[in-house]
């Protein structure tokens, strides 16, 4: 069954499934580098499906670095999805690009 968010107002769910899970215990299983990411996603990016991707990933790869590697890549290319999906969503309900994609700023980041 998926989670919902009460503030969560966008069309996510039209695009991914959120696992049931804790969200806390799955994101302090994963690892710190993976974790300052997740902090810097522009979207939640649900800690129980990064750590279902997580667990995947180092099955298949047999090698946490290349797992991490793997995921940090699987979060870049979540958020870029994301960020078309909302834009096309936007743009039919407003008629207009988000601002940001507008703007053609890039995702603003901490500094490290």
């Amino acid at each position: 069954m998926a989670c919902s968010s009460h503030n969560d107002v966008t069309s996510r769910d039209a695009i991914w499934y959120r696992y049931d899970g804790d969200d806390w215990d799955s994101y302090d299983a994963l690892p710190p580098g993976v974790r300052r990411r997740m902090q810097d996603h522009a979207y939640d990016p649900w800690a129980v499906n990064m750590f279902k991707v997580w667990k995947l990933f180092r099955r298949r790869h047999a090698s946490s670095v290349r797992a991490e590697r793997s995921l940090l890549n699987h979060l870049d290319l979540c958020e870029r999805m994301e960020l078309e999906e909302f834009d096309i969503t936007h743009r039919r309900a407003t008629g207009t690009a988000l601002p940001h994609v507008a703007a053609g700023v890039s995702v603003l980041r901490s500094i490290r």
